[in-house]
């Protein structure tokens, strides 16, 4: 979970527009918790932030890793190819 209001810097305020339906929703779910809509928004933002770092950051370290020498890779096609060989009476050797 994010470690929503828990900063040391001081909150902002932030206007949105969403669909009526997402309101509602944040609005239901306000009501059967007990927490502010401002609260659990806060709370839903700084969560799909810290995953889309996350997700950015395994992204590039992935990329750092290909780009280096050491890397090797086999085309698309060719793996295509030898999985769909699989259980037939002419299976592909593993590409290399």
């Amino acid at each position: 979970m994010p470690h929503s209001h828990h900063t040391s810097r001081p909150a902002v305020t932030l206007s949105l527009r969403v669909p009526a339906k997402a309101r509602d929703q944040l609005e239901d779910l306000a009501n059967a918790t007990g927490r502010s809509k401002s609260f659990l928004a806060a709370e839903a933002i700084e969560y799909y932030l810290e995953t889309q770092a996350w997700q950015v950051k395994a992204i590039e370290n992935s990329i750092k890793k290909a780009n280096s020498k050491k890397a090797k890779f086999i085309d698309h096609q060719s793996v295509s190819d030898w999985l769909n060989s699989w259980g037939k009476n002419e299976e592909q050797e593993t590409p290399e």
